[in-house]
């Protein structure tokens, strides 16, 4: 029965984490620090961005939560702060990796949900301001996007 309810606790934070995501880059890094955020709209070619100290925002807690659920014979603390890691390893890879290719790996994925992922991010960054922008989430895709892909996957299956 513990398993099943570490294990729910750890996939509900990580399911949490996508609307906790939303809200912060929504209402703090398009907002109150914006600073830090601006030059991920705006890159300059440099391989690190100020933006990249956001991680801290998710990576203390989890730790934290990690570390204190361990030294309390594993509690409820320790599960959360596990859905938090895995949710910023999926963003890690999801968003540095698959969409901004920041490293060398999956260019050449095709698949219809990233296809998604990557369009409703791009449509996130032709905005350029602080206040403009749409998609602020990084693991849901609006349903248009999910659907363009989708069509352009069919299309271009039947052109091969």
């Amino acid at each position: 029965m513990h398993l099943f309810i570490n294990a729910s606790v750890t996939l509900a934070t990580f399911f949490t984490m996508e609307a906790v995501t939303w809200c912060t880059h929504k209402y703090v890094m398009h907002g109150l620090m914006w600073f830090f955020h601006d030059d991920h709209h705006n890159p300059d070619k440099s391989f690190f961005e100020k933006n990249d100290a956001f991680f801290l925002i998710f990576a203390i807690p989890s730790f934290l939560l990690i570390l204190f659920g361990a030294t309390a014979e594993l509690d409820f603390r320790f599960f959360i702060g596990l859905g938090i890691m895995m949710y910023g390893f999926a963003y890690f890879c999801i968003h540095d990796v698959l969409i901004h290719q920041r490293f060398e790996w999956f260019k050449h994925t095709d698949n219809v949900y990233f296809r998604a992922i990557r369009k409703a991010h791009k449509i996130h960054h032709k905005h350029l301001g602080k206040e403009d922008g749409e998609c602020f989430g990084m693991l849901y895709v609006p349903k248009k996007y999910f659907v363009e892909a989708k069509n352009y996957k069919a299309k271009k299956a039947k052109l091969a």
